[in-house]
């Protein structure tokens, strides 16, 4: 009985996050550009926010050095997004000095882009890795380079370095990321 209730448990916190399938428009994918364009912060929050093109991120992803990227989908809004910034905080701070960069990208709700996601960056102390990434703009052609993810569930963790790739869909542990990065770093 109590594999049973841990087991919803953790498919109830793993899904809590799922997004509704959208359409997006094929006008919309045409305007996408290579270009990075500031985000305008508000007032009160002096962090200015980049928003990232899907070409763009693409781009990024694709790197194939000695770097490891550790690249993590995530939204304001979703708590099991939430949960796991820290592991990533923890893990930044040991692996200062080492080749491993750590980018955050928020996707979904960009009316948060002017208030939360500021906000959130802010106080994380993370604004110099989070990027803005608008999902109305996304065609599926993105989600192809993805083995398991197609969009419609955060967090999600992309891990790559040279040619080898790792994903996480759901939140992850603070062992699960430390395991992650170590297998990359061996």
């Amino acid at each position: 009985m109590t594999k049973i209730i841990l087991s919803a448990l953790f498919v109830s916190i793993l899904f809590s996050c799922k997004k509704e399938n959208q359409q997006t428009d094929q006008k919309n994918s045409s305007s996408d550009s290579v270009q990075i364009s500031d985000k305008k912060p508000s007032q009160t929050d002096k962090i200015s926010l980049k928003e990232i093109t899907q070409s763009a991120l693409t781009e990024n992803l694709a790197k194939n050095n000695d770097t490891l990227y550790v690249t993590n989908f995530f939204a304001t809004w979703c708590g099991p997004c939430m949960m796991e910034i820290p592991h990533f905080k923890n893990e930044m701070e040991e692996l200062k000095g080492k080749p491993v960069k750590f980018t955050f990208v928020n996707i979904f709700n960009k009316p948060e882009w002017n208030d939360e996601v500021p906000k959130f960056a802010s106080q994380s102390g993370l604004g110099n890795h989070i990027v803005l990434l608008d999902d109305a703009k996304l065609d599926a052609s993105f989600f192809t380079q993805f083995k398991i993810w197609k969009g419609n569930g955060i967090p999600f963790t992309y891990f790559r370095k040279g040619n080898k790739t790792e994903e996480s869909e759901g939140s992850v542990s603070a062992e699960m990321l430390k395991e992650k990065i170590n297998g990359f770093l061996k």
